[in-house]
């Protein structure tokens, strides 16, 4: 049976107090609308960094490969929404930069509104909530209807690095090189990492490292799974190369950065 009860965070509690857990490639298993109220930054998405500020809204379907990196001062809010959800969720992330001061309110006004009935546990939540999924499910289709915030054509070197982020989000787990998505996209690794540095900035490489680093470091802080079966879900030879990865990325050993996390998460 479908959801459409949207839960409402600040940008903080999404990241739990740990900038990795956004600014690292990953995906979520729920649909996202983040809502930028104040500072700046750059979103990775869709194979393309670009830079987002306040009153931008970012829509990210569950599954789809992104990054978010923002300035201390950054505040927002995010609505996420069940992936089984019945409403209408565009099929590729969307940055949508609302100048208008209606919409602005409305969106806002939205949210804290569900934020309150959400933390209320009044009689019949349950259906405010969903009738609430409804509201912001319509403001978004109203956005998406202008023609302002019709989507861009992507160059040649956007579109192949969409590819392959959807690539390696499906595939980050398995024993393949960043050579091997390569040739599973019918292009050289030469040819995939120039397109993907100059779609986000970032080399292919890189982006294959963040993925498994993100999924690292998550099954390291909310698990007790064993470092040396993490080394294998991930399709690392040995748990002393899986050691290294982490080590050479992050500075510590998988021990020392589950204890960390751990530490981190009960100050939060």
């Amino acid at each position: 049976m479908s959801s459409n009860r949207p839960k409402i965070l600040t940008l903080s509690q999404l990241n739990m107090g740990q900038d990795w857990r956004l600014s690292l490639a990953h995906d979520q298993t729920e649909h996202l609308l983040i809502w930028i109220t104040r500072g700046q930054g750059r979103v990775l998405m869709d194979g393309q960094r670009r830079g987002v500020g306040t009153h931008n809204a970012l829509i990210i379907p569950s599954c789809h490969l992104f990054a978010l990196e923002l300035g201390r001062q950054a505040m927002g809010q995010v609505v996420m929404i069940p992936q089984d959800t019945d409403l209408l969720v565009p099929q590729i992330p969307r940055l949508l930069r609302i100048r208008d001061s209606v919409a602005m309110n409305e969106l806002t006004v939205l949210i804290e509104a569900a934020n309150r009935e959400q933390a209320s546990g009044r009689p019949l939540c349950t259906q405010s909530m969903d009738a609430f999924g409804q509201l912001i499910s319509v403001w978004v289709q109203r956005q998406l209807a202008l023609e302002e915030h019709a989507p861009k054509k992507r160059n040649a070197a956007a579109r192949l690095c969409g590819a392959y982020c959807a690539q390696i989000n499906a595939n980050f787990a398995a024993p393949m090189t960043m050579s091997d998505h390569a040739e599973a996209l019918g292009v050289t690794p030469t040819h995939l990492t120039r397109a993907c540095r100059a779609a986000t900035g970032k080399t292919a490489a890189d982006l294959l490292t963040e993925r498994k680093l993100h999924e690292a470091r998550c099954l390291l802080t909310a698990t007790d799974v064993p470092a040396q079966d993490i080394a294998r879900h991930l399709g690392f030879g040995s748990a002393a190369y899986f050691t290294r990865f982490m080590q050479q990325h992050t500075k510590a050993t998988p021990t020392a950065l589950r204890k960390a996390s751990m530490g981190a998460l009960k100050a939060a």
